[in-house]
């Protein structure tokens, strides 16, 4: 499988970083393929390189403005014009979708890839990679847009949340 993965570019934690290393190893043992936004920093690296020495493909989509800190050596990198046709490719090679822990942009690349999700823009499932509780809060969130009427479809046919990377990709049936 192709499994796109949205996650930090920054240097965090380790309670982050070794989970994520886990989960690209899992990846990378299983022969799938990496879709990343192709950043060589933070935790976007410590994923492309547990793929990458685990074995697995490495697919970067990266952007023009970030064009200095893609990562060399990736085995296909693609350069996009703006932020939005980077999301739109990233799903298009994508099977799968697995949101890691992350910011402001993590957050907006997992959002709109759920929006498209509830109007049948497309049907691969999204997994949340909720490391030490990272997305508990969106997760309550989540429920109360369900209970009280804001998702047009049940939350557990637009999103799932694993706990570790060995379940996510059990999820996504990878």
């Amino acid at each position: 499988m192709n499994i796109c993965v949205f996650c930090s570019a920054a240097e965090l934690d380790s309670v982050y970083t070794d989970a994520a290393r886990e989960f690209a190893s899992l990846l990378g043992k299983r022969g799938h393929s990496l879709v990343w936004g192709g950043s060589d920093s933070g935790l976007m690296k410590v994923v492309a390189d547990g793929v990458q020495e685990a074995g697995g493909r490495l697919i970067g989509i990266s952007v023009e403005f970030l064009r200095d800190v893609a990562r060399p050596g990736a085995d296909e990198m693609v350069v996009t014009e703006d932020l939005a046709a980077r999301k739109a490719l990233m799903l298009d090679r994508a099977d799968a979708v697995v949101v890691m822990v992350g910011g402001t942009g993590t957050l907006d690349e997992a959002t709109e890839i759920l929006e498209l999700r509830k109007h049948g823009m497309h049907t691969k499932p999204v997994v949340f990679l909720n490391t030490a509780g990272f997305y508990d809060g969106l997760r309550q969130q989540m429920a109360r847009m369900e209970a009280e009427g804001f998702l047009p479809i049940p939350l557990s046919d637009l999103v799932t949340f694993a706990d570790d990377g060995l379940q996510a990709l059990q999820l996504l049936g990878a």
